[in-house]
């Protein structure tokens, strides 16, 4: 007489990170249903491999698809990736044939392919998608863009964010790991990958929030080595300095967005959606009259190859504080020390100057910094008086630049660097 087998069933379990971390393999495949989220499983393999899994009905036929593998797919992330599945299932989608189907079309799926389909099918929808782009053709398309994708492991990107960190671009190394990490757990979603390599890489440096802005001597150097420097990078640093305004926002200018004497960006070229106006000063609307005419299908004012606006920041930035040195040492006759300073330091440069001729509410709108101070009734409705304080503060902050440039009596202020501990 046979023994009577019944069909394995799941054994029953709370899933928690604690249960999840300390489940032991046996000589059997276990399934573990998620008492919080049904259709979701944990797999565990005989061999201590563990995976998720969810489970769905598509078309009247029952589908399964593997979400990722525990650790580097965690519980929360992993009840996150079923509900989605189980929503797009809902919707008449069948994701599991979905990504059977991206694998069969590209079955060689190079990094270059699956930053391609990143941009087209995330980045294009995200207001801040052309940087994330414009970051990731930078460092990992040049790094990796001929390689195939299942190849990356956790050693190729630490090494490309120590090298980025060794160079001096710490916080630059952070943003890209930040846009890396993004990237490749898209990768897993579509199931392109089946972890990310990325997910283990810490930060490359701690940021700390700066206050860094310069005093009038070092506006002095910075306005002459700008001056040294010339088109693009020479105008572009002192419109900065003038204005207040963001780094992207200046280098991506376009003759369109130079209205009469005022720059005026839509919302889509702004950091917080809103569109903005901010007026010129007669010394910044000359640097922009100035400007060397060059014909390129956007209309950049600032373009080394008439395509593109001007790219290599931290190259130019590099220059410029090389020059201000030089400047420095001459004026002074001895060796001087310049504090690190970046381009956003021009930015809280201005908005301190801007302090000492205009309410706070007054600068914030110059800078386009939101905040309550210009929240509801007042940020609608002041806006003529805002622009009238607006133009007055910043002409008079260039005045105040202008009165810089031929002062070199206050030699007492300069830090030397015998005299740094």
């Amino acid at each position: 007489m046979f023994p009577i087998v019944f069909p394995r069933r799941p054994i029953d379990m709370k899933l928690t990170d604690a249960t999840v971390r300390s489940l032991k393999p046996t000589d059997k495949r276990q399934e573990i249903p998620d008492d919080l989220l049904p259709g979701m499983y944990l797999v565990v393999q005989p061999t201590g491999k563990k995976s998720w899994q969810v489970r769905y009905r598509a078309g009247g036929t029952h589908r399964r698809m593997t979400l990722g593998r525990y650790p580097d797919k965690p519980l929360a992330d992993a009840r996150k990736r079923a509900r989605e599945v189980m929503q797009e299932a809902q919707s008449g989608a069948d994701p599991a044939a979905e990504v059977r189907a991206a694998k069969t079309e590209a079955p060689t799926n190079t990094v270059a392919d699956a930053l391609d389909d990143y941009e087209k099918r995330k980045l294009k929808h995200l207001k801040s998608g052309d940087l994330v782009k414009r970051e990731l053709d930078r460092f990992v398309r040049k790094a990796w863009g001929d390689r195939q994708i299942t190849s990356l492991e956790r050693r190729d990107v630490q090494d490309l964010i120590d090298d980025i960190s060794d160079s001096g671009r710490g916080p630059t190394a952070n943003r890209v790991l930040a846009y890396t990490k993004a990237f490749l757990n898209w990768c897993c979603d579509r199931g392109v990958l089946d972890v990310n390599p990325a997910d283990k890489v810490k930060k490359a440096v701690k940021e700390k929030a700066r206050d860094r802005r310069f005093w009038d001597y070092e506006i002095r150097w910075f306005w002459m080595a700008c001056e040294q420097e010339g088109y693009p990078w020479g105008p572009l640093g002192q419109l900065l300095l003038l204005t207040g305004q963001r780094l992207n926002e200046i280098a991506q200018l376009t003759e369109s967005e130079v209205n009469g004497e005022s720059i005026e960006l839509a919302s889509g070229r702004t950091k917080n959606g809103r569109p903005h106006a901010v007026p010129l000063s007669e010394m910044a609307f000359d640097i922009v009259e100035a400007l060397p005419k060059v014909k390129n299908p956007h209309g950049y004012l600032f373009t080394t190859n008439a395509r593109t606006p001007v790219q290599g920041f931290h190259k130019a930035h590099q220059r410029l504080a090389d020059r201000m040195l030089e400047i420095a040492e001459e004026e002074r006759g001895e060796p001087v020390e310049i504090p690190h300073w970046t381009f956003h330091d021009l930015r809280r440069s201005c908005a301190t100057g801007l302090a000492a001729f205009a309410r706070i509410e007054v600068v914030e709108k110059a800078l386009n910094h939101v905040s309550g101070k210009l929240g509801g009734v007042a940020g609608t409705y002041n806006y003529r008086e805002y622009t009238i304080e607006m133009r007055d503060a910043l002409e008079a902050w260039a005045g105040e630049i202008r009165s810089y440039l031929g002062n070199t009596d206050n030699e007492s202020d300069l830090v030397s660097k015998k005299n740094v501990a």
